[in-house]
């Protein structure tokens, strides 16, 4: 049974507040499909209207629609295209190891993982539980340079600087 003020929905049937600004006209509940409902409604009451008959088919209309398409080019036509990405991808380089003052620079996450996998990275973040990108960088060394020592393929002149980042820690 509706309160006061209650309307039933023509969609579902269901029992609703209406709008107090729009009390009069609202027909429909605010569910999705009832939304959907409603706009089809009103566009076939549009459409059935005898000054609109036609519109969008009338010579005059297509026309109109037809300059307005030439003047605006860049306009897209039907569904929005997906936006393209903000970042760049990443363009894999071979790495140069610098030295400033005898010491070997400290290279970025960004250049020693390429391309940096998220995964990698949020694993890496994640079992050792470091939240900052420097730290990240020197955990990440350290790992990389365990699995080349397991492989036998240790860099040594590498591994000085892995050494000193553990004793960092």
């Amino acid at each position: 049974m509706a309160k006061s003020g209650q309307r039933k929905c023509l969609c579902c049937g269901t029992f609703f507040d209406s709008d107090h600004r729009n009390r009069k006209h609202q027909l429909f509940c605010s569910a999705a499909d009832c939304r959907r409902a409603s706009k089809a409604a009103s566009q076939a009451r549009w459409v059935s209207h005898p000054d609109n008959v036609g519109y969008f088919k009338d010579p005059l209309h297509v026309a109109r629609a037809q300059a307005w398409r030439e003047a605006h080019p860049d306009h897209p036509r039907g569904r929005p295209r997906k936006s393209p990405a903000l970042q760049d991808s990443l363009i894999v380089q071979a790495h140069d190891s610098k030295e400033e003052n005898g010491k070997r620079t400290r290279a970025m996450l960004q250049e020693l993982l390429n391309p940096p996998s998220p995964l990698l990275v949020g694993l890496i973040a994640h079992l050792f539980a470091v939240p900052l990108q420097e730290d990240l960088v020197i955990t990440t060394r350290l790992l990389v340079q365990f699995g080349r020592d397991i492989l036998g393929a240790g860099d040594h002149a590498h591994g000085d600087a892995v050494h000193e980042d553990k004793r960092a820690l």
